[in-house]
């Protein structure tokens, strides 16, 4: 944004009047900022910027020249650029000879270019006019040089601390920059640090930061992380490190089982050392002096290629580093007979294959199960998946009970009494055929399985074999009420509605 700058002459005013020239003096201030400047810009090293200026609202006043005033410091003012509307365009010597040109050339609009930026060349630049009759007006830039900073990180190699004191095993730099960078680290072994600056003759700032810590030999190949954020830089800029903390070698044997029998073969001593340098010198002897004419050295293995009395004896196994020396012994025992190393018991064995079984078992049983209900769904096995429909009655009771009858003896035909109607249930307990049985005509006593009797045929035997009787004795035998005497007349077939019968039973 863009400010504006000027001076401008004040009208004398009374004592008493110095709260109201107060007022004046805010408002024709505002009124004569006429010199329009950028407040602040930014630039690199080597790099070219543009100064801009122009004069508003010209008026009736007259511009007579217009210089350009670098201030490196408070107090130092350089005239390095001028031009005048006659004369026109003058550098006066300065630090930017050959670097600052006029960009248009005007009076309303003196812009400047200056080129091969130094990081020297900050500090403020005043444009400033000489008018008439007003007098000097200006307005003023704060060039600002952006410098990157050089940033680096290493880890410092240390040997692991018997003190307790703290030392440096980590440091970070960032060099040269504009504004100064900020440092920060991050690590898991707890460690502090410390930052200092430096500023250099050409108003760059370094800064250097070192992380310290009591190392220990555990704390070597942990990592540290230094974090450098800074003005020019989109984003921080980070540095993991893994500490190199320098120790004497530890070593130690492995690979006696106390299970050295005579006859054994290829039994192995393996010598496992760790240090900072990596230990490359590793040398194995023997207690008892020479070494057994069976034992055979490779790098760091004792190989025994078959045991005997000879390597009944102490094995020692020793290191080296630029930092010391470290031993480790083991003795080795020879025995008569192998020992008998305890396996797996046979009960866990059995116990695994029976699960193992019914596992199996199961995984059948429920693959069966899923197979015949695919086969019982594809076959329409199973319940019924809809509601059967009602009976439908094939004829109707009361026909049968209309029919005329012929009576046995006198050979003449009887009516029976109509129902008046007949009503059918079509829910709940299934309704029974009457006329489901009384297909023949010729069963002329009228009672049959349709009214509640004996099947048809056996009706047909007892018919006939009462006929007989009948025509030989010359009267009908005599019927037999429901309280077990003997009655004379038969029952009668008219049947009320919603009644249910069932004919005497007869004796034969």
């Amino acid at each position: 944004m863009a400010r504006d700058a000027k001076h401008c002459p004040v009208s004398p005013m009374k004592n008493s009047l110095l709260v109201s020239a107060g007022i004046l003096l805010i408002i024709q201030a505002a009124s004569c900022q006429r010199v329009r400047v950028d407040p602040e810009v930014e630039a690199y090293p080597t790099e070219s910027v543009d100064l801009r200026c122009q004069f508003v609202d010209e008026g009736n006043t007259k511009l007579t020249q217009v210089s350009w005033i670098w201030e490196p410091t408070e107090g130092q003012r350089d005239n390095i650029a001028v031009f005048h509307p006659i004369y026109g365009e003058s550098f006066p010597d300065s630090p930017f000879n050959g670097r600052v040109r006029f960009i248009q050339g005007t009076l309303t609009n003196p812009s400047i270019t200056i080129t091969s930026l130094k990081m020297a060349d900050a500090g403020r630049y005043t444009c400033e006019y000489a008018t008439y009759p007003s007098g000097n007006e200006q307005g003023t830039t704060n060039l600002v040089i952006l410098a990157k900073p050089k940033n680096s990180a290493s880890p410092v190699i240390v040997q692991a601390s018997t003190s307790g004191k703290p030392v440096v095993v980590a440091q970070c730099e960032a060099a040269d920059g504009k504004p100064a960078a900020t440092i920060k680290w991050m690590g898991e072994v707890g460690g502090t640090d410390n930052t200092t600056s430096k500023k250099g003759l050409d108003g760059t700032v370094t800064v250097r930061s070192v992380y310290l810590l009591v190392p220990t030999p555990e704390d070597n190949g942990k990592e540290v992380t230094c974090m450098i954020s800074q003005r020019t830089q989109d984003k921080p800029q980070t540095f993991p490190m893994k500490l190199s903390v320098e120790y004497p070698p530890t070593v130690s044997i492995v690979g006696y089982d106390n299970n050295w029998y005579i006859g054994r073969t290829d039994a192995v001593l393996t010598c496992q050392a760790t240090g900072n340098p990596v230990p490359t010198n590793v040398t194995w002897t023997a207690m008892s002096g020479r070494m057994p004419d069976t034992v055979q050295i490779a790098d760091n293995k004792l190989i025994v290629r078959k045991v005997d009395e000879a390597v009944n004896t102490t094995f020692v196994c020793e290191v080296k580093n630029r930092l010391g020396v470290s031993k480790h012994q083991v003795t080795t025992a020879v025995i008569e007979q192998r020992k008998k190393t305890a396996g797996p018991s046979t009960a866990g064995i059995i116990g695994g294959i029976i699960g193992v079984v019914l596992l199996l078992v199961i995984v059948g049983a429920v693959i069966m199960v899923v197979r015949k209900r695919k086969q019982n769904a594809e076959n329409g096995d199973g319940p019924p998946k809809h509601k059967p429909p009602p009976p439908v009655k094939t004829g109707s009771s009361t026909e049968m009970l209309n029919k005329h009858v012929t009576d046995p003896v006198t050979k003449e035909l009887t009516e029976t009494q109509p129902l008046s109607k007949v009503y059918y249930e079509t829910s709940g307990e299934p309704v029974t055929d009457l006329d489901a049985c009384d297909d023949d005509d010729d069963n002329t006593l009228g009672g049959g399985a349709a009214n509640g009797g004996s099947p048809a045929v056996l009706e047909d035997s007892i018919q006939y074999a009462d006929i007989d009787d009948t025509l030989n004795d010359g009267a009908l035998p005599p019927y037999s009420g429901a309280d077990g005497h003997h009655v004379d007349e038969p029952p009668s077939t008219t049947v009320a509605r919603g009644e249910s019968f069932v004919s005497a039973a007869m004796y034969v």
